[in-house]
């Protein structure tokens, strides 16, 4: 591993003004300042921020990882509500959190080594499960403390992870539309990549299944978690010989984009269409009409990951954890009895 030693070799300086460079000194020239940081760069040095105080050990600090750019997952609602729940954790412990910015999964990855190697956080919280994620690999590899928001891909039974039944929770949604006389009943999900959502699908297949009913291909449409993904995923649904008399959807904010387009198309939910969700966030209430939905406790999800956390940054010796946080339905106006042959 590169050393402060190396970088004032290689730049001609000793290594207390290397130290004073990355303590951003001001009695240190601009120019010194330049040629120390770019051989930092060249040379791949990531700075201990806490070796100016070993008397610390710890950081009081964790790392919050997104599943995509910050500014394109902050607009969905279930992200602020978990990261409420992570904050009520940290706030009441004194921890701070730091929150990953990268725009690109190249940036993110490189934020986290960051994060580990200058012992910039005591552990870090993946808001995601991702199939052959590099993050994931990286800090089981360095053995640093992590948790995960959803099912581990890897290593389940060493791997502390707070999630849903997710697979259960699909098949209940789905249940509830076949037992209001649906039986064409799409999927719209997330990336197929993400756990959270192979599990939903899987549900919702198995309902269809164990009812006789057919999962056709042409009903299941992958997305983002976005309100456009919603709006684009409709479309080729509408243009279906056989349209879908419902829609499970995993995500309320796809849904939100969902209703637009459909209400644009001059479909009525429900009583053309009928909408099942996940998540519960905020705005599942106020639209019109409000959607049933799966309560999934998102606030309790962030609020359980930051506490499991920081007793395994405390306790290295901490075994892994499985926390199951229950959902629940919450019956609302997007869902209605089918008729056959009134639409």
């Amino acid at each position: 591993m590169v050393t402060i030693k190396d970088i004032a070799k290689a730049t001609g300086v000793s290594t207390s003004t290397v130290s004073r460079v990355i303590a951003d000194n001001p009695k240190i020239s601009s120019d010194t300042k330049k040629k120390v940081r770019k051989a930092m760069k060249e040379f791949g040095y990531h700075p201990n921020i806490n070796a100016r105080n070993l008397v610390v050990k710890s950081t009081k600090a964790i790392g919050v990882i997104m599943p995509s750019s910050a500014d394109k997952a902050l607009q969905n609602p279930f992200f602020p509500e978990v990261l409420r729940g992570i904050g009520s954790v940290t706030h009441k412990l004194q921890y701070s959190m730091v929150l990953s910015s990268g725009q690109t999964e190249d940036e993110i990855f490189r934020e986290v080594e960051r994060m580990v190697y200058g012992s910039q956080v005591d552990g870090v919280i993946l808001l995601y499960s991702r199939v052959n994620d590099r993050v994931t690999h990286f800090l089981r590899e360095e053995g640093f403390p992590y948790t995960i928001i959803g099912k581990p891909y890897e290593h389940i039974n060493e791997t502390t992870h707070v999630d849903n039944d997710n697979y259960n929770a699909g098949k209940e949604i789905t249940h509830l539309l076949i037992e209001k006389g649906h039986e064409q009943i799409a999927f719209i999900g997330g990336s197929k990549d993400l756990f959270v959502t192979m599990d939903r699908e899987k549900g919702y297949e198995d309902a269809l299944h164990e009812a006789g009913l057919e999962a056709k291909k042409e009903y299941k449409i992958h997305t983002e978690f976005l309100k456009s993904g919603g709006r684009e995923a409709v479309e080729s649904l509408l243009d279906l010989k056989h349209r879908p008399t419902a829609i499970v959807v995993s995500d309320d904010l796809i849904s939100i984009g969902v209703l637009g387009m459909l209400e644009e198309s001059g479909i009525n939910v429900p009583e053309d269409i009928s909408l099942a969700s996940f998540n519960n966030v905020y705005l599942s209430e106020i639209i019109r009409p409000a959607l049933t939905t799966v309560d999934i406790q998102i606030h309790e999800l962030g609020a359980q990951s930051a506490k499991a956390l920081i007793e395994k940054t405390i306790d290295k010796s901490e075994p892994a954890k499985r926390i199951i946080i229950p959902y629940k339905i919450v019956y609302r106006d997007s869902v209605s009895q089918f008729v056959k042959g009134a639409t």
